[in-house]
């Protein structure tokens, strides 16, 4: 992405970024219903209109700020409430209402792989649409793959946690829940230690290279 100025950088990551948030959120509360809790759907969180979903912070600042310093976004919406007592089984049932997160940036990231495939086949037309093709999909597979590998992080309030947290017995998983407080601080430090750049960036990489194999996207 070195040859996109950052308003053009901006401009082509707006709605993979909007996408990826809102329906990682979409599908904990899809999820949720399913298991028995209408909790997000009667908050009228089901939909994907983002200004439901939108947080300052994390939905604008942050991956502005991202973009700005790193290349690329990262950012989070409002959470989908879920209220554990309404699901059938609520230990069993939470840590599948976490995973439907993350599932659900594995399946953007595949489907806006495609979007840049389909852009590199429309690229010799010579329509000027077929680059923003290519870079929102290389986009759109990074962030998502970004979010999804993050959010399986075992650390609460991540997803990853909450499907810890689902697997330990319960004295364990109370003791284990009580790190949430400073998830999120123990999350940034990962941005300024070293397991960031060896670590979890190659796993991102990894998965990003295979699944561009396999589509074949190649940018």
């Amino acid at each position: 992405m070195d040859s996109l100025s950052t308003l053009q950088l901006v401009a082509v990551s707006l709605l993979p970024v909007l996408f990826a948030i809102t329906l990682h959120e979409v599908a904990h509360g899809w999820a949720a219903l399913r298991l028995g809790d209408p909790t997000a759907k009667m908050l009228g969180r089901l939909t994907l209109n983002p200004l439901k979903h939108i947080d300052p912070l994390g939905t604008v600042v942050l991956p502005l700020l991202f973009i700005v310093t790193l290349g690329f976004a990262i950012g989070y919406a409002k959470p989908v409430p879920v209220t554990a007592a309404n699901l059938r089984n609520p230990k069993r049932d939470m840590a599948w209402v976490a995973l439907a997160g993350p599932a659900s940036n594995l399946l953007m990231a595949i489907l806006w792989l495609i979007v840049g495939r389909l852009g590199f086949m429309l690229l010799n037309t010579g329509w000027e649409g077929a680059r923003f093709l290519i870079y929102s999909g290389a986009i759109g597979g990074l962030i998502n793959i970004l979010l999804m590998v993050l959010n399986l992080l075992p650390i609460p309030p991540l997803d990853g946690g909450r499907v810890v947290t689902s697997l330990l017995p319960g004295p364990l998983a109370w003791q284990y829940s009580r790190i949430e407080p400073y998830g999120m601080f123990i999350v940034l430090a990962l941005f300024i230690t070293p397991i960031w750049s060896v670590v979890f960036m190659p796993m991102v990489g990894g998965v990003y290279s295979l699944l561009a194999s396999v589509i074949g996207f190649a940018h």
